[in-house]
């Protein structure tokens, strides 16, 4: 130890003593930390900067008459995009937005066609036909610029979409919430058509045992008289309140076929909707099988993933619900077979949704996301494919028809009911009259008692008709369920439908920019160049031979001085980052302490590969270095890297030391830096074990072969 020791010290005193090598050693030290601080800052926020990446966009839409009212989809996106300056747009004519992409003044190009409007308008038509924009970039300019133009015009379709559904759901819910507030309104004449005909109905057996009893006894048949004529003219009242209604009631129902015709394209439209994303997600699973798409692409393409599915099982539970009612309002479970296939659809969404959220969670984690997760993934996909094409095909044919058909239904109902009503009333006069003409004198009693007592079971009958459809309309559905499904808040719902899910982002270990993140990489990179700098410059070997030093002391010894250095280069670079360049850390003393562990190790191992290699150790140090930045997963996720540097990733010293630091950066769980500081050890151990065993051996095997070397003149 003591000579190890004298070492050391004799090499601190050369260095201090000898102002030539103090400022070459001064240099050595502070050299890395610009390595280290022009790359973090180079690469500190570069997404705030995205303005500055030009777009053309060209609008050539000439819009178009929906419904008698002039549209221009065309001009929104264009006021759109002059409020959006997250990217540069560029408005011109097309012939100057391609000319500017071919030649690289602009990094991408937007054109809406002449039909853009006239395209969305056909949702309401038989034969809707989806819109198009045309995106055209240059991907030669740069290799991130078109990854983030092309999340820009997907954000334009998916505002496009957003606005669409609003405005189309929109208009049917304010015709629903029209009829429901008129029905509303008549509420209680309803009702009291309701009572009255049910009270009508509990009265005639009063009524024909009055009449029975008037033939047995004709004495009482004056008394009778008087009764019924008591009650006759409610019967006249509830009769032609019934008509009133009822007549009001069959023009509701008009209404609410009106409405239903202007439903039935938007649920179309939704099927189509979710369609899409059905094929949306078959083309998930091939982005995910492609190991040589960014991973920004990827975790774009997941989180619009999510996105689309939530929305689609929002969208599919909707149509669902519509369908429920649909059945309880005509009877005859006429939707369910439609229903349980929808209820598929939204059973394979969730699960989609899940996987995807699965896959997700995998990448974020820095691992692979399983083959069987996304052969699951497209199995689910193509399901729903499937079913929402047998939906698509029955639609028009089947599916509408059996809608129109139930409100058909409860209108021949409406009809039979007022014919009913108005028999009734037709025969109340003669009721009337017959009453009169008994109550004028008993002589024609047994007559006219008989003729009453003939007419009265018809006019029940008809009563009793309409008390039983209206007990079998609420048995299908109350007057109330009628009117909640139609009256609702027209703007929060089509609002709601437009985006029914909201992304809420819950960030746990937050770092608010870029060249933060990316500082582990480059602080821990500039580590090993310092040490590289370090033993290519400075001796490893003692050339005094006036003491008898052995190859274990020469190379503890020297180690020290390298150590030393090392230590001064990481305090540099790791004080720098925080206060220099005011780099974001939260935990700043384990920060510098990892820094200078990790300066130690580097240097341990490169010392180690020069002192026992001589300059072939350099080489392999430099070798080491290069399968380190690609294999490391400092810059992008290991996972996407071919496979070879994902299989050397786990035993690569930069794994564990990046992963150190990252934890100081965004907050340290101990249970991973245990883990790293393990590893570390190993690879001391390793280094030990090479430097103090095979540094005599290997030295001395060498010797002929680096003294050949020397006579080049070329190689020191």
């Amino acid at each position: 130890m003591k000579q190890i020791g004298l070492l050391y010290f004799r090499d601190i005193k050369n260095i201090v003593s000898n102002w030539v090598a103090t400022i070459i050693i001064l240099g050595l030290v502070f050299l890395p930390s610009l390595y280290a601080w022009f790359n973090i800052k180079a690469s500190w926020d570069p997404y705030s900067q995205t303005g500055g990446l030009t777009v053309a966009v060209t609008n050539n839409d000439k819009g178009t008459i929906l419904r008698g009212t002039p549209i221009n989809i065309g001009n929104e996106v264009i006021a759109s995009l002059k409020e959006n300056h997250k990217i540069g747009w560029t408005f011109v004519n097309e012939q100057e937005a391609m000319r500017g992409v071919l030649h690289g003044d602009y990094y991408a190009s937007i054109v809406i066609p002449a039909d853009f409007s006239a395209k969305i308008g056909t949702v309401l038509t038989d034969n809707p036909q989806k819109a198009e924009l045309v995106y055209s970039v240059n991907e030669k300019i740069n290799a991130i610029a078109p990854k983030i133009t092309a999340k820009g015009a997907s954000g334009i379709v998916d505002e496009i979409s957003r606005n669409f559904i609003k405005t189309a759901n929109g208009t049917i819910f304010r015709i629903f919430n029209e009829i429901g507030l008129e029905l509303e309104v008549q509420r209680p004449m309803i009702e009291k058509m309701r009572n009255l005909i049910f009270k009508m109905e509990a009265m005639f057996p009063t009524i024909n045992q009055t009449v029975n009893i008037a033939l047995e006894d004709i004495n009482k048949a004056n008394g009778i008289v008087r009764k019924a004529q008591t009650n006759l003219p409610i019967v006249a009242e509830l009769t032609q309140d019934g008509m009133d209604v009822t007549q009001k009631f069959k023009k509701l129902l008009d209404r609410t076929t009106e409405a239903l015709d202007a439903l039935s394209p938007t649920i179309k439209q939704d099927l189509f909707l979710l369609q899409q994303t059905a094929m949306a997600m078959e083309q998930l699973t091939d982005i995910l099988q492609d190991t040589k798409i960014e991973p920004a692409v990827v975790k774009a393409a997941l989180n619009q993933a999510s996105r689309r599915l939530s929305t689609g099982i929002a969208v599919t539970e909707h149509i669902i619900a519509l369908f429920d009612r649909l059945n309880n309002l005509a009877g005859g479970n006429r939707l369910s077979i439609f229903t349980g296939k929808l209820k598929q659809i939204r059973n394979h969404l969730q699960q989609q949704l899940a996987t995807v959220n699965t896959i997700t969670s995998a990448i974020d984690q820095g691992e692979k996301p399983a083959a069987q997760l996304i052969n699951h993934l497209d199995q689910l996909s193509r399901k729903t494919s499937v079913i929402l094409d047998d939906i698509l095909q029955r639609y028009d044919n089947e599916i509408q028809s059996r809608i129109l058909q139930a409100v058909e239904n409860t209108k021949k109902a409406t009809q039979r009911a007022y014919a009913v009503l108005v028999e009734a009333n037709k025969s109340i006069p003669d009721v009337q009259r017959l009453l009169h003409d008994a109550a004028q004198g008993l002589t024609i009693g047994n007559q006219e008692l008989s003729a009453i007592q003939k007419n009265l079971p018809a006019i029940e009958a008809r009563i009793k008709g309409l008390a039983d459809w209206i007990r079998t309309m609420e048995k299908e559905g109350t007057l109330d369920q009628l009117i909640n499904l139609l009256i609702n808040n027209t703007k929060k719902t089509s609002e709601f439908f437009a985006e029914p899910v909201v992304l809420k982002e819950n960030k746990l270990f937050p770092i608010p920019n870029y060249g933060s993140a990316m500082s582990p990489f480059f602080t821990t990179l500039s580590l090993w160049v310092g040490a590289l700098l370090l033993v290519s410059l400075l001796t490893v070997e003692v050339h005094h031979h006036d003491a008898n030093y052995k190859s274990y002391q020469i190379y503890f010894g020297r180690y020290l001085t390298f150590m030393t250095l090392a230590v001064l280069q990481s305090l540099m670079v790791t004080l720098g980052d925080i206060f220099l360049l005011g780099t974001y850390v939260v935990d700043k003393l384990w920060f510098v302490l990892f820094g200078m562990l990790l300066s130690s190790v580097f240097m341990l191992i490169v010392y180690t590969l020069v002192s026992v290699f001589g300059n072939v150790g350099k080489a392999m140090a430099i070798v080491l270095l290069v399968l380190q930045l690609a294999g490391s997963g400092g810059t992008f996720p290991i996972q996407v890297t071919p496979p070879f540097f994902q299989a050397i990733h786990p035993y690569l010293p930069f794994t564990y030391a990046i992963s150190m630091m990252r934890e100081a950066v965004g907050g340290i769980l101990w249970d991973i830096i245990g883990k790293d500081l393990l590893m570390m050890a190993v690879y001391v151990a390793i280094a030990l074990v090479i430097g103090v065993a095979l540094k005599d051996f290997l030295n001395r095997s060498s010797a002929r072969f680096v003294e050949k070397a020397k006579e080049s003149k070329l190689i020191h």
